[in-house]
């Protein structure tokens, strides 16, 4: 996949690059059932947060809360209150969002999450390493120490080693929200763990029928439904994006930041999910068995059961078993 992207253009060289394709391929653990793979191999796994002004505020409020869930809801009230109005249609690094800020400080309302949603720097984080990510069908993890987390579906941009944008497809970041509101400094604790990356279930390309508009204007659907009878759905549009797709893309790549086999960048999320799952007042978090439908029209479902990480099978083929796959197969000899 990382040579496919890698061409140019890449539709016209898709069919030749299949074509030479060989039989055979990476060694997966026994799973209970078949699975798709990620999309993706050799791609850097990043992704961009605080880009919706939903997920803006819910950031603000975990970071308010601490990571008590039971602290949020009061919370969450009091800050749309203050903030939905005055955030909704700024545009990150404007005169307007510069207003704005001032009216937060002076507020005592100003946060860091606020920083990157309006200010003129994007969040951008590395999701997992390469390799790391599941496809459709396979299990996502969430560690059994969490007690408020959620599932984030998002568009995934799929860049070239050149940082140009090829391609797109769907993901899950799923994310621990009491572990990233306790610290901001958690944000690797709470975001890269076994499995916790899902991407597919495949990556389309950009070309006539399907170009970058196409990708700004999609609409992303989410459905989870818990083995305890739990239901809860949602939908939100790409264009509600605070930030245009290409500067995030610029901003996650370029001439600062290289990535010689390509990246997948996730943009974030509008959905935060609040509807209480138990306990009145302490919103949603993911049920052990929890199946999660990510969609959208052009781009397919990426469909995953939840589970605890340590429950996963580990992660184990990494750069390292690549190689040694591609050595046995005799696929390692240069062919520029």
């Amino acid at each position: 996949m990382r040579d496919v992207l890698a061409s140019a253009p890449v539709v016209a060289s898709l069919a030749s690059a299949l074509e030479g394709a060989r039989d055979g391929g990476p060694e997966a653990p026994t799973r209970a059932g078949p699975v798709l793979l990620a999309p993706c191999d050799l791609h850097a796994l990043r992704a961009c947060g605080v880009t919706f002004v939903a997920s803006m505020l819910e950031r603000v409020i975990e970071e308010q809360a601490q990571g008590d869930a039971a602290a949020a809801d009061e919370i969450r009230r009091a800050l749309e209150a203050e903030l939905g109005g005055l955030l909704s249609g700024v545009r990150p690094g404007t005169p307007a969002a510069e207003r704005a800020r001032a009216v937060l400080v002076e507020r005592g309302l100003w946060s860091q999450y606020l920083e990157v949603g309006i200010g003129p720097d994007a969040e951008v984080f590395n999701k997992a390493q390469p390799l790391a990510a599941v496809g459709t069908g396979a299990r996502v993890g969430i560690l059994e120490a969490s007690s408020w987390n959620n599932p984030e579906p998002e568009m995934v941009l799929v860049l070239s080693p050149g940082g140009a944008i090829v391609g797109a497809t769907l993901g899950n970041d799923v994310n621990l929200r009491d572990f990233e509101g306790r610290s901001a400094l958690l944000l690797g604790r709470a975001k890269d763990n076994n499995a916790s990356c899902a991407v597919g279930p495949f990556i389309r390309l950009l070309d006539a029928d399907f170009d970058l508009d196409a990708v700004r204007c999609a609409v992303i659907e989410i459905r989870i439904e818990g083995a305890d009878g739990f239901v809860t759905e949602a939908r939100y549009g790409v264009d509600q994006i605070s930030r245009d797709l290409p500067d995030l893309a610029a901003q996650a790549m370029g001439p600062h930041h290289q990535y010689p086999d390509g990246a997948l960048l996730f943009l974030g999320t509008a959905f935060a999910p609040t509807q209480d799952r138990g306990t009145p007042g302490r919103g949603f978090t993911h049920a052990v068995g929890d199946v999660v439908r990510i969609a959208s029209p052009r781009l397919g479902a990426l469909v995953n059961r939840v589970a605890h990480c340590h429950a996963i099978p580990p992660w184990t083929f990494g750069p390292g078993a690549l190689m040694r796959n591609l050595a046995r197969r005799g696929l390692l000899a240069d062919r520029t």
